[in-house]
Parts: C-alpha cells; structure tokens; sequence
C-alpha cells in the first residue's frame, strides 16, 4: 500500500511539472499590432525578433542600422504607428552599433528564414547586403529601404531623406557662418552606407563647387560612435589648429565633434551638425553649436512599414519616398514646423 502512494504521489507531481512547463511554453506569442511596444534594450533587440508572427497576420521585419543613436528610437515609434495603422507584425532590431555590418547581415538572413511577407531595410553596407537581397527577390519578398537606399534595383521602394541636398544645404550654412572661407573638416558615420557616402558628397561637393576659398582638410569616418569620433576630431584640431569650422554627419559624429572642441577648448570652431538628440539640442540652444539638419525620423519609420504594407498587397509604390529635412538653429527649433522633428 506504501508503495501504491509512493507512485500516486510521484506521478501527480510529473502531471503537475508538465502542465508547469506547458504554461511556460505558451507564453510566447504575440498579441498586439507590434511585437515590442516598449524599447529595448540593444541586447535585447535580436531577441524580440525571434518571437513568431500572430497567426494570419502579416509578418514585416524592419532591420535598422543600430540602437546606440536617438534616431533610431524615433525611427521605431514610426515604425509602430504604420504597424497599428495597417495590422502587419513587425519586429524592429539591429545591431549594437552601425560598425557591426557583419551583424547586421545574421539579422538579415535570420529574418528571410522567418519567411516574412516583406522586409524593411536600412543597410548598413549596400554592396554587402546584395546577395541576400537578391535571395527575398526569389522568394517573392518585398523589400523596402529606408533611411539609406541600396545600391540595388531588388527595393520597391526607398523612404529616406534626401541625404546630397540635406549635405549641400549644410554646406551653404557652413560657408555662411565662416565668412566663405578657410579651412573646415568633416567627421562622417561611415563610407559604406548611402547616407554616410550621400552625406559626404554632398557637402564636399557644394564646398567645392560653390566656395572656391574653403579649404577641406580632412575627412574621417568614426562609425557613428561618439567616441571614436572625438578622438578623430581631437587629431584633426590638432593636425589643422586653424580650422574654422566642423561638420559632424551624423548624430554620434556631431556630439564626438562637440566633445573634442571642448576638450580642446576651441570655443570658436563652428560646429554643424545632422539629426537631432538632447546633446545636439542642448548645444545648439547654449551656442556651442551653431545649428544642424533635421530629418523626419518618425516620418522614415512610419512609410517603411506602409509602403511593405503596400507592396505585400500589391498596391503600386512611388521608387523614391522623400521624408524632407530642414535646417535648425537656436532662431527656429521651437517653431511648429521644426519642434515636431526634433527628439530627445
């Protein structure tokens, strides 16, 4: 009889375990227009992304350039707008920082493995993601750039700013503030990516073709981290001490340019900047930086996830999705045309 209670009594704590573990099993699905509607953490980026899509739902993975930067956050929120707009699932991952093109390439191929309906993509490295792009064109996967295109013809579509005119318009704002002459250098995020490339030319193309007595004297690439951007600033100031002014491309740029003139105490550098973010802000509205180009971030997100949407539905896209920018400074980042762009 002892051991009839024995086995009873082992048997009913293994009922008990499973039912234990099936609860923890069924806890992973998604409910909800978005699969993250808080914001991760970049270790935690890749893991949401793993979660499945809801039954009967359509599935659109948007792979961004990184996590490190503001931007991105608000790339996101727009992202999530689009997601509840039209019903789609997404994800929205990338790698911790937009040096890491290998990374950014796993997050690309895991998600064509999830078999989605489209794909929204901001490439780190363009030429590097082709192969995989023309793999989703095989499989019939609709893929829609954003932020930088892709040197590809595989994207419907591209929602992105135009980065060569946001540049040049930096440039004649530089040019203006320095009295169209002396020497001035640049920090850029990379020379892989559209913008990073786009950004570059077009500043130093409008220099170059409008203002015959600016001198560029150097330009590095610092991968859009602030600190490896400062120290590349900080050799620059000290290579050029009678450098007048600055443009950092990116945010993660503009704040490395903004550190290495104050730790060199270059009170006078003019420093222009691309994006927004509380850092920029807060030295543009102190005068430590004269002014910056502002895209449409929440904009970028928001028509990546509408045209995928779009497309999975076969309704015609435009090739090209100019989200706009605008030039801020101290005069204007309060107005209700510029207020709304800017995020902290």
């Amino acid at each position: 009889m002892a051991k009839r209670k024995s086995w009873l009594a082992l048997t009913g704590m293994t009922v008990m375990a499973a039912v234990l573990l099936g609860a923890c099993g069924s806890t992973g699905g998604s409910g909800g227009g978005t699969q993250q509607a808080n914001v991760p953490a970049p270790a935690e980026a890749a893991k949401s992304a793993d979660a499945p899509a809801a039954a009967g739902k359509v599935y659109i993975p948007v792979i961004s350039k990184g996590f490190q930067h503001q931007f991105w956050q608000a790339v996101k929120q727009g992202a999530e707008k689009a997601a509840k707009e039209y019903q789609v699932e997404i994800t929205f991952e990338g790698p911790e920082s937009e040096s890491q093109v290998d990374k950014q390439i796993e997050m690309l191929q895991a998600a064509l493995g999830k078999k989605p309906q489209a794909i929204a993509l901001a490439a780190l490295d363009s030429k590097a993601v082709a192969p995989l792009l023309q793999k989703a064109k095989s499989q019939n996967i609709p893929v829609v750039g954003f932020d930088s295109g892709v040197e590809s013809d595989v994207p419907v579509t591209t929602a992105a700013t135009d980065n060569k005119a946001a540049a040049a318009l930096a440039a004649d704002k530089m040019a203006e503030l320095i009295g169209k002459e002396g020497e001035i250098a640049l920090i850029v995020h990379d020379q892989t990516s559209r913008t990073g490339v786009d950004r570059r030319d077009g500043f130093v193309n409008r220099i170059k073709e409008q203002y015959p007595k600016i001198s560029i004297v150097d330009i590095q690439y610092g991968g859009g981290d602030h600190l490896k951007s400062t120290d590349l600033a900080k050799a620059i100031l000290q290579a050029h001490p009678g450098v007048k002014g600055f443009f950092g491309a990116n945010e993660g740029s503009a704040i490395g340019v903004l550190n290495a003139a104050a730790e060199l105490k270059k009170e006078k550098l003019v420093v222009i900047g691309f994006d927004s973010g509380k850092q920029q802000i807060d030295a543009i509205r102190s005068g430590r930086m004269a002014g910056a180009i502002t895209q449409d971030p929440i904009g970028i997100g928001y028509w990546s996830v509408k045209a995928a949407a779009m497309a999975v539905k076969g309704e015609s896209v435009p090739k090209s999705i100019d989200t706009g920018f605008h030039w801020y400074d101290k005069t204007n980042m309060d107005s209700d045309t510029i207020k709304p762009l800017l995020y902290n």
